[in-house]
């Protein structure tokens, strides 16, 4: 592409002056000044960058960006104002026989590597294409005036969620679309309530507002496709008048790469990926599918779980199977799983050191979810802390063990939970008096490993209620593609 600062026939060179290898050829430029006809030097940072001749600002990269520099030092040969031939970098022999100038640059090395242009520079590209080129995002530009305040159009717009979002700009969104090799326009799918098509493009756009960074995307991708199964009942779990709402928990490589915490306050606030990875997910379902509390969203208490609720395994014990590998995919492959949740029901057990007393012990503390006398109503996850974790590996129990463990502790007479026993009218059916009932469906009870190794508490969040149709709602795990 010729700019209008470029020659219809001629030279232009691409010039920083802090790149040693532009200070190095200085006198070739100079030379080529004399001897070359029309030629024009563009400086990316300062136009002292070859002394002794006229140079042209290009300190806002537009000439730069129109002619797509990747490197400096950068020739490009113009003829009938188009570009034929371009060389960067030094090397003799190319500038020789681009400029037909078999003497030009002796006594110089004979060649020398450049330095990357500024125009590519970590978020300047992105800015380059907003303000230059065409950043070919289909979504419908908001227009705020000029003295308004961005943030505060978020809250007025019904965008928020009751916190700060990020001005989604256009370079911010095309950052943040560099962040997956997936197409933009891709759509992933219908996000409920409204069922209104979702693309790649309105993910980025929706992480960008709740912080997340270009490198995250892929996970909330892969969180949205599993909110998306039809077996998720995120329709149900959206208009539910309970507490629920997704809850992801991230395996792979992926989670260490991004900086996500497993270990200490894995369930709390202070890490950004945790925190804007959930929060992109909800406002995905808000601004995209129109989830909006008070509307179609109908949760009679919520939780400050319905904001975020993100976090990684710690995956740290080679002995310890994943949940994403429990849940049939390979070790080491990047995925995530949602987990239709509430907030937190701490455990405490500081005293329990055999594996047989802390497991009827969780299980004590797992018989209150949802409600004592409920059975196979919810699920339930159960957040193993490091020292609990510890106390089932010393005595060689895994994941099997431990899940079968906790489901024969909490087996129970029927007669003691039906309708009316123990003076309590909440129970289960009358007709099952006679069995033993057990808390959770066999599947029903996902053991995830996390914190730190701060003291003997663990974490249990009870599952949504829709749990008890279980064929027809379901976590979901779904691989995290790039």
């Amino acid at each position: 592409m010729i700019g209008s600062d470029t020659p219809a026939d001629g030279l232009a060179v691409f010039v920083k002056k802090d790149c040693p290898t532009c200070r190095l050829i200085q006198p070739v430029i100079r030379d080529l000044s004399q001897r070359a006809g029309s030629m024009i030097v563009f400086a990316q940072d300062d136009v002292s960058a070859v002394e002794g001749i006229a140079v042209i600002d290009d300190t806002s990269l537009e000439q730069s960006f129109r002619q797509g520099i990747e490197a400096v030092p950068t020739m490009i040969r113009f003829a009938n104002g188009r570009e034929v031939e371009r060389t960067f970098g030094w090397n003799r022999d190319e500038w020789q026989r681009v400029t037909g100038l078999a003497d030009l640059g002796r006594g110089l090395p004979q060649m020398q590597p450049g330095c990357g242009s500024r125009s590519r520079e970590p978020g300047v590209f992105e800015h380059l294409v907003a303000r230059y080129g065409d950043p070919g995002l289909a979504s419908r530009k908001i227009n705020i005036g000029e003295w308004d305040d961005p943030i505060e159009a978020g809250f007025e717009r019904g965008w928020s969620d009751g916190l700060p979002l990020v001005p989604p700009t256009d370079e911010r969104i095309l950052r943040m679309l560099g962040g997956t090799i997936r197409n933009p326009d891709e759509i992933v799918g219908r996000v409920p309530p409204n069922l209104a098509p979702c693309t790649v493009e309105k993910v980025a756009i929706n992480a960008v507002m709740a912080g997340c960074k270009p490198e995250y995307l892929p996970v909330v991708l892969g969180a949205l496709e599993a909110a998306l199964e039809p077996i998720a009942t995120m329709h149900g779990l959206l208009c539910t008048t309970c507490s629920g709402s997704p809850i992801l928990v991230v395996n792979g490589p992926i989670a260490r790469a991004i900086g996500m915490n497993s270990g200490i306050n894995a369930l709390g606030q202070g890490n950004r990926a945790n925190a804007t990875i959930g929060r992109a997910l909800q406002l995905i379902i808000r601004n995209v599918g129109g989830g909006r509390p008070g509307e179609l969203s109908r949760s009679t208490l919520g939780g400050p779980h319905k904001y975020t609720f993100c976090f990684a395994e710690d995956e740290s014990d080679a002995e310890w199977t994943p949940l994403s590998v429990a849940r049939g995919l390979t070790r080491g492959t990047n995925a995530v799983t949602l987990f239709q949740g509430d907030g937190i029901q701490a455990f405490i057990d500081q005293r329990s050191r055999s594996a047989p007393e802390l497991a009827r012990s969780l299980a004590m503390s797992l018989l209150a979810v949802g409600h004592p006398k409920l059975c196979e109503f919810t699920n339930a996850m159960l957040v193993l802390s490091p020292e609990h974790y510890g106390i089932f590996r010393d005595a060689g129990w895994d994941r099997v063990r431990i899940e079968a463990e906790l489901h024969k502790a909490m087996l129970r007479p029927g007669k003691d939970l039906i309708q009316g026993a123990q003076g309590v009218g909440e129970g289960i059916s009358p007709g099952r008096a006679e069995e033993l009932v057990n808390k959770f469906w066999p599947e029903g009870l996902l053991i995830v490993r996390a914190g730190g190794k701060a003291g003997l508490f663990s974490a249990i969040c009870g599952g949504w209620t829709g749990g008890r149709f279980r064929d027809q709602s379901q976590p979901v795990t779904r691989e995290i593609r790039l």
